[in-house]
């Protein structure tokens, strides 16, 4: 009998019923086109907030792939509800949402898993995660015959992000497709967030994922995904692949209208 991760947050963060979700991120993709194209695209940033807050800003990253063959895909995520020490990949067989089940790839799982001190399987930071789930519809949407590899970083560490970009540099080859799920600044003013923010911004558009985590780890800018950003780009690094481009940033006051506390969303492309 299949373990299947059945979707936490359908109804909430984002449409329960399939027909409204199909179209409410074919509506996004449209509305979310990019001034250039992207050839060879390892990875991207994308923020994991209710789809009626940071979906639109999350199309931007997803159109980079469109009509790309990926066979499997990384989704790597912070951990929101539960704190662990380590990095943990489910060990199940499929996460579920609205558009359907997709299988996990156990063998590249089993291989991330295998010879590391904080690296295994297992259902810690799965159960309800949401910064995983919202991911998969998009990638449900622009892929067909796909497999994934949810990866929660219960610890964002700096040991625990270059331990995880080695092993996925190791292991992923030209078919695969890393997602960093990450919001930014939480419930400062606009105008605040927008500074700290804009740090991660340059950082990013610098690809400089090592003054990065010494920002986030000395509290100069915030990023709930922020260990999964600097892994997605060290990981790209070790690969020789060291292109990097912001692609929107927006905060929940578009939406609210509510400046007084927002959140920061970013979108952004790693490629050659």
């Amino acid at each position: 009998m299949k373990t299947i991760r059945k979707s936490a947050v359908a109804g909430m963060f984002y449409p329960a019923i399939k027909n409204k979700l199909e179209q409410d991120i074919n509506e996004m993709l449209t509305l979310a086109q990019n001034d250039e194209s992207f050839e060879n695209v390892l990875g991207i940033v994308a923020p994991h907030a209710g789809y009626i807050y940071s979906g639109l800003t999350a199309a931007y990253a997803y159109n980079t792939i469109k009509d790309k063959d990926y066979r499997s895909v990384v989704i790597i995520s912070p951990s929101h509800r539960e704190y662990f020490p380590g990095i943990s990949v489910y060990d199940g067989d499929a996460y579920n949402t609205p558009l359907g089940d997709v299988p996990i790839n156990k063998e590249m799982s089993k291989k991330i898993c295998d010879d590391t001190n904080f690296i295994f399987e297992g259902l810690n930071g799965h159960r309800a995660e949401h910064a995983v789930e919202v991911q998969i519809p998009f990638l449900q949407s622009l892929l067909s015959n796909f497999y994934i590899v949810p990866v929660v970083m219960g610890d964002q560490s700096i040991i625990y992000v270059e331990e995880l970009a080695e092993k996925l540099a190791q292991v992923i080859d030209e078919k695969t497709l890393l997602v960093a799920s990450s919001d930014l600044s939480h419930f400062y003013s606009k105008k605040k967030a927008k500074q700290l923010d804009s740090i991660i911004e340059k950082h990013i558009a610098n690809f400089d994922y090592e003054i990065l985590l010494q920002d986030l780890e000395n509290h100069k800018c915030e990023a709930c995904g922020g260990g999964a950003i600097a892994t997605l780009m060290k990981t790209a690094d070790m690969l020789n692949i060291k292109k990097s481009k912001v692609l929107s940033y927006t905060d929940s006051s578009d939406v609210t209208g509510d400046s007084s506390e927002v959140v920061g969303y970013l979108s952004a492309v790693i490629y050659n």
